[in-house]
């Protein structure tokens, strides 16, 4: 029987970047929650000083369990490296700020995470950064967008909260064509529905908060890609102090091991909820783009292998009824994350996005009764009774 070339998903998930502890045996990675090591030199399984310099020397700079983490999240992407970090902005931020450069230019997707929104619409600006947002109609007009001090495109699909679907394929080419770095945050995704390092992304990035620690115990991000940019979002990171906490690493690490496992069920219990709901005559609108329906569909299932676990959908009436309608659901809850075991209802004009202006809202279809739901490992019929019940009169 011929050896598999590659490991599968699952099969990584579980084992990837693992670290056996030679001095217990342990298989799973202990959590080195310390600050320091001894420096500079390494030290053998009984204890001995040796010559060999030691491979760590402060958390902030990297720490074992830390590595760990990277070391899974690089192999699930298909990347040479990732880095840890305490945030998904922090990671956005860093990553961002050191691949512009000095008072660089961007081109970046429109719809996009109210956060990441704020830094690319206000920080940036005031700093000497520019950024031009596009929007999906305008992808063939980024030759006209470009500038001498462009340096970068960020892009997310699907997007939050209206789940629009960019081809990203088509503007990384045009990226690449053009000597420009390409981005991407592939947390709504994750490395089971889609691996971006394949169709060209040099950056990709993760709340890790999200699906990959998947039990909402964690605020943590990351980066992967190519190992230049790597490197240099590695030293900015250290400069700038935004690392990963060892006990949080360990968290993340372990909840990955089950991720394609609960990303597969998210995808099916999200296509039945969207199935129900665009059948029901109280909801105006479903966006999910595992819809035939959806105007990004066939751009999304060529692009990606699942569609995801988060839909939204607008629900006919005013704001009051659609907080009604989530405050009577029993199993989900009320809460502004995504990507947990649990089920999550949010409003985003009042949580993720309600940093942008009534007008920005609207411009991107977030209405006040748009409700973003991120679904999770529930059953599905349970799930589908509870909306259901939720939004009878």
């Amino acid at each position: 029987m011929e050896e598999k070339a590659e490991l599968g998903l699952g099969t990584k998930c579980v084992h990837a970047g693992e670290m056996i502890d030679r001095a217990t045996g342990s298989i799973v990675t202990p959590v080195y929650q310390n600050a320091t090591f001894l420096y500079p030199y390494g030290i053998d399984e009984n204890g001995n000083y040796t010559d060999e310099k030691a491979p760590y020397f402060y958390t902030r700079l990297g720490n074992p369990t830390v590595r760990a983490f990277e070391k899974k999240l690089s192999a699930l992407e298909g990347t040479d490296d990732a880095v840890a970090f305490s945030s998904g902005m922090a990671a956005i931020s860093t990553a961002v700020m050191e691949l512009i450069g000095e008072k660089g230019h961007m081109l970046s997707v429109r719809d996009i995470y109210g956060g990441t929104h704020s830094l690319f619409a206000g920080v940036l600006p005031r700093h000497g950064h520019e950024v031009t947002f596009f929007n999906r109609t305008k992808t063939r007009f980024l030759d006209d967008m470009l500038r001498d001090n462009t340096k970068a495109v960020y892009v997310e699909t699907p997007t939050n909260p209206t789940l629009d679907i960019y081809d990203i394929k088509e503007i990384f080419d045009f990226a690449h064509e053009h000597g420009l770095a390409t981005i991407i945050d592939n947390t709504f995704p994750t490395p089971v529905n889609m691996q971006p390092a394949s169709i060209g992304a040099d950056v990709i990035i993760h709340s890790a908060t999200k699906y990959l620690s998947g039990h909402s115990d964690v605020i943590a991000g990351v980066v992967a890609g190519k190992q230049e940019y790597v490197d240099r979002i590695r030293e900015m990171m250290t400069v700038l102090g935004g690392s990963m906490e060892p006990f949080t690493a360990f968290l993340t690490e372990r909840g990955m091991k089950t991720l394609e496992l609960r990303v597969r069920k998210s995808n099916e219990n999200a296509m039945a909820i969207a199935d129900f709901l665009s059948e029901h005559r109280r909801i105006s609108k479903v966006l999910y783009p595992g819809l035939e329906s959806h105007e990004g569909h066939e751009i999304a299932a060529r692009l990606m292998t699942g569609f995801g676990g988060v839909l939204s959908f607008e629900l006919r009436g005013r704001k009051e009824e659609a907080r009604k309608v989530m405050k009577k659901m029993k199993i989900a809850k009320v809460a502004a994350s995504l990507g947990g075991v649990e089920s999550l209802v949010t409003i985003p004009a009042d949580t993720s996005h309600r940093q942008l202006s009534a007008e920005a809202l609207k411009e991107r279809g977030i209405s006040d009764t748009l409700i973003r739901m991120s679904v999770g490992i529930e059953d599905e019929e349970d799930i589908i009774e509870d909306v259901g019940q939720a939004l009878e009169p």
